[in-house]
């Protein structure tokens, strides 16, 4: 049995807009939904990132959809029982992030 989020309602339009703000290399993907794609040297590496961030959003029991192709990753964040992007995507995108610049980035 799936947990209950415990999440607030979705953000709005500016709300969204506001926290893509403070980061940059995400997008907005339609009207539910947050994404950015990773560049790796390889599909070792891009398969070590899904796996750090597995741990991560099972942790946090929010799990992205998953697009992996040779050395990217794509990444959509999107909190469904709630209809759209909450805090959790963001807190889940964040943590991505760190991830990348600590173990990937050039």
């Amino acid at each position: 049995m799936e947990r209950q989020s415990k999440s607030k309602p979705p953000l709005d339009d500016r709300q969204v807009a506001q926290l893509l703000g403070t980061l940059p290399a995400w997008s907005r993907r339609g009207a539910k939904a947050i994404r950015r794609r990773y560049e790796f040297r390889g599909f070792l590496d891009s398969i070590d990132f899904v796996n750090r961030v597995s741990v991560r959003a099972e942790k946090a029991n929010h799990h992205p959809d998953i697009d992996v192709r040779w050395n990217k990753v794509t990444l959509t964040l999107s909190t469904h029982d709630k209809g759209g992007v909450t805090q959790k995507d963001f807190s889940l995108a964040r943590q991505c992030d760190e991830l990348f610049a600590k173990f990937f980035a050039p």
